[in-house]
């Protein structure tokens, strides 16, 4: 991955050599970013490679702030338990996204839709609520269904700056990332490069 979005021009080269540098133990990065420039790109581009830059020129960023994921136990109880509130939620337009993973349910919501989600619940079935999260999607033209390699560049341009996903998602036409508040600004910045 790394390799990709320096190929695709869309790396930062001194935040990979920093990340490179940091897992090497290496304590001089400056080598690094030399090799980084070195690295061939342009004219080699492969196949799949001109299938994501194609992608990525059509595709557009939508962020949204004070978003939080609540993580559920696993269980219909819990799923009928939510029935009414997203309901009610879908019909104010409000965000909310149930993702079912293998030991419960993941539920994002804005921050204000906390208290509406877990009041409908009992204490046990919530096993953490984190806020102070921001969502950025990255939205893209249907052919991303027959891209590979898109959602690896762009988790890979994120950890490159070491920024953390606390939740991703790669639906239909979107990929969404869930980011710390404070990791916005270089998360826009890094993603809004790759799709140059």
């Amino acid at each position: 991955m790394v390799a990709d979005a320096i190929r695709l021009g869309i790396g930062n080269y001194s935040a990979i050599a920093r990340r490179i540098a940091s897992d090497l133990g290496e304590p001089h990065p400056e080598a690094i970013v030399a090799a980084c420039r070195r690295y061939p790109r342009g004219r080699s581009e492969s196949f799949r490679e001109a299938g994501i830059r194609r992608v990525l020129r059509k595709s557009r960023i939508e962020t949204r702030t004070k978003v939080a994921a609540i993580t559920l136990n696993q269980g219909v109880d819990v799923l009928q338990r939510l029935g009414d509130v997203v309901e009610e939620l879908l019909d104010e337009n409000s965000l909310c996204r149930l993702i079912q993973v293998s030991r419960g349910t993941v539920v994002i919501v804005d921050e204000d839709s906390v208290l509406r989600v877990t009041k409908q619940l009992r204490g046990p079935q919530v096993l953490g609520v984190r806020k102070g999260l921001v969502e950025l999607a990255v939205t893209s033209p249907e052919s991303i269904e027959q891209t590979p390699g898109l959602l690896t560049l762009l988790t890979g341009v994120l950890s490159a700056q070491g920024i953390n996903i606390v939740e991703a998602l790669s639906c239909y036409t979107d990929t969404i990332f869930l980011l710390e508040q404070d990791d916005l600004h270089a998360a826009m910045g890094v993603l809004t490069q790759s799709l140059a």
